[in-house]
């Protein structure tokens, strides 16, 4: 893992919910013990609001609708030669069934990209993933699932190198070219993929999974930590997309 990927991770959990709140409350805390009130009730008060704000569900819905509304759900008429499910967290606690040992929206992508394979069986799955912090790639546990639910390993191609989006795209491009292919991955991820897969001149064919928006159900809400959850994945993905904007 390069040095530039690592700083990266870095500064994006200061600017992301959890580390921008946790900077805001621990500087307002230390503002209380030098005994600068007016600054630290500032401080504190933003950081409270806010973890409040991304936990609240109408406004978490707001920022995942914005994102997964960008791209209907694949309609399995495509004729391709390609899937290409795009890598997701995972652990290797040999206790759990490898449906556990993926992380959840790793699983639905997995399932997708099976789905579609069934419906067009003359097609490959390739699977994109490094290991992370643990000793097997993301790629290889995402193989291992396909498998367990029919798919052969004949029918799948396995690249455990790369770290990021751009890596996974760059290394279907050296197979793929221009011709289209699905990219299934999740539905607040994908706009941001897209973007990506376009500007290196590549035509992926949209499918999105695990999505997270909900039908309205009115502002009487009270907020909980899975909101909280996917809000962050959500500003996670705004600011990728403003970033790929200011670097394109």
């Amino acid at each position: 893992m390069n040095l530039g990927f690592l700083a990266k991770k870095f500064i994006t959990f200061f600017v992301e919910p959890l580390g921008l709140i946790a900077t805001l409350l621990v500087i307002g805390l230390y503002m209380l013990h030098v005994k600068k009130y007016r600054f630290a009730k500032v401080l504190l008060f933003v950081g409270l609001f806010l973890l409040l704000l991304f936990s609240y569900p109408p406004f978490t819905n707001f920022l995942v609708q914005n994102l997964e509304n960008q791209y209907p759900k694949f309609d399995y008429k495509t004729n391709v030669k390609y899937i290409h499910v795009l890598g997701s967290g995972h652990n290797t606690d040999s206790s759990q069934p490898i449906s556990s040992q993926i992380s959840s929206g790793g699983t639905k992508r997995v399932l997708e990209g099976v789905i579609i394979h069934k419906q067009m069986p003359d097609t490959k799955i390739i699977f994109t993933g490094y290991a992370g912090d643990t000793n097997t790639t993301n790629a290889q546990m995402n193989a291992k699932l396909a498998h367990a639910l029919g798919i052969t390993y004949k029918d799948m191609i396995i690249n455990a190198n790369p770290t990021d989006t751009k890596e996974e795209a760059l290394f279907t491009k050296s197979f793929v070219g221009e011709k289209p292919f699905v990219l299934v991955t999740s539905a607040t991820h994908m706009p941001r993929a897209m973007m990506l897969f376009h500007s290196l001149g590549m035509h992926p064919v949209p499918a999105p999974t695990n999505f997270y928006k909900s039908e309205f159900r009115g502002y009487l809400r009270a907020p909980a930590p899975l909101y909280f959850y996917i809000s962050s994945l959500a500003i996670h993905e705004y600011l990728g997309i403003l970033w790929a904007k200011l670097t394109s």
